[in-house]
């Protein structure tokens, strides 16, 4: 082998050796919390938070890595667990759905239910959305999933909308539907990214008025600020943009989909749509100008996205509160989690949790190069349902 061709072979494993970072080491959560008894409590069914996260050998230290399997290929041997669709039809003549899914065992006492708000442009047919509602289902919890209006194939849109970042509407009547067939059913509320945001938001929303069945919320991998996150999202560094570009068009083929109802002439005329604009926007700003910001009446996208941002409203939020984020989350950049480490370093019945690795929504651990069946993320979430429900009996406990 000549000395150009080694010289080649090592640049290039020099290049993968740092895009996959695999010189790292497991290490244990950071883990902020200002009430230590909440703590206490959390750790007793909890304790995997306080231990080290081991990611997949190969290629789990990487975050671009673990954020791109998550987004491809989802979690490994994805079940489909059996549920049963609800449809709802609600003033503005939207078709709202969710998926609501019985536990598999009758082991547990209480009955929870766990009510999962997913990430941008998914459903209950999202493959890490199906692999978690089997794995709690089969530790006897309940689930329902919040489908985003506009999503799935099989619903058509009957209402000139669809979901956004802020929009908390549907999740509520999804909750009070639930709550109708299962009125003595405790609720805990997981988010994931943008559900992230639209459980937390909703939580500080209603403070002290939420509906009293929920006992507790769980945010993974959410930005907090979409005001300040759009800034980076639109930086090449990181590839930032490129997440930014593949998530807009996410979007932007859920408005085309259905644009017989969202781009009507009669849409065009009342909210001054221009098509063109539309099909041409290359980032989620573009897109929000051209459409979203119009369609729910805001001046302008930045008035858009501080109503819509959860950080605005954590101060109102009395429910304990789990926040779950991990630091080499290619759409999350470090800077947007200074406000909720404060947060939780200063309000009462709050947890935040920081992994060194996982990505965005990643977390796959074990292996060399195949990962586990179940994540971290998602036997973690599991013992924190526990953690939360045990925090609530020892608080109804007190003050009896």
């Amino acid at each position: 082998m000549s000395t150009a061709l080694l010289a080649l072979v090592a640049v290039i494993l020099c290049i993968l050796f740092r895009i996959l970072n695999v010189n790292s080491a497991p290490r244990k959560p950071l883990i902020l919390c200002q009430d230590q008894s909440f703590l206490s409590t959390v750790l007793k069914i909890a304790p995997v938070i306080a231990e080290p996260y081991k990611p997949t050998r190969l290629w789990g230290f990487s975050g671009h890595v673990q954020t791109i399997v998550h987004s491809v290929i989802g979690r490994v041997r994805c079940p489909w667990p059996i549920g049963v669709r609800v449809s709802i039809k609600l003033t503005d003549e939207t078709t709202l759905t969710y998926d609501l899914y019985q536990p598999l065992t009758n082991d547990y006492e209480d009955d929870v239910t766990i009510a999962i708000c997913p990430g941008i442009c998914n459903s209950s047919e999202s493959i890490y959305i199906r692999t978690f509602v089997h794995f709690v289902q089969c530790h006897g919890y309940r689930c329902v999933v919040l489908n985003h209006v506009g999503v799935l194939s099989s619903v058509k849109v009957t209402a000139p909308r669809i979901f956004t970042y802020g929009h908390t509407d549907d999740y509520h009547v999804m909750l009070q539907n639930l709550i109708q067939k299962h009125p003595n059913t405790k609720i805990i509320c997981i988010g994931y990214s943008l559900g992230g945001n639209i459980v937390t938001k909703y939580l500080g929303e209603r403070g002290p008025n939420k509906l009293s069945n929920i006992i507790g919320g769980i945010s993974i991998c959410q930005g907090y600020n979409a005001i300040e996150g759009t800034k980076f999202l639109l930086s090449s560094q990181n590839l930032r943009r490129f997440y930014m570009y593949i998530m807009s068009e996410s979007v932007k083929s859920i408005i085309l989909k259905h644009k017989n109802i969202l781009l009507s002439e009669e849409m065009k005329q009342r909210f001054n749509l221009n098509e063109g604009d539309i099909i041409s926007a290359a980032t989620l700003l573009d897109l929000d100008e051209a459409y979203t910001r119009r369609v729910h009446n805001f001046r302008s996208v930045k008035e858009l996205y501080k109503w819509s941002s959860s950080l605005f409203y954590l101060e109102n939020i009395t429910t304990p509160m789990v926040f779950i984020n991990a630091l080499d989350d290619p759409i999350v950049p470090e800077i947007l989690l200074d406000p909720i480490k404060e947060h939780a370093k200063t309000h009462p019945n709050t947890l935040y949790i920081e992994l060194a690795h996982g990505g965005h929504l990643g977390f796959y651990e074990g292996g060399l190069l195949y990962p586990n069946p179940i994540t971290w993320l998602d036997r973690t979430l599991v013992s924190l349902v526990g953690s939360l429900t045990l925090a609530h009996a020892d608080k109804s406990m007190k003050a009896s």
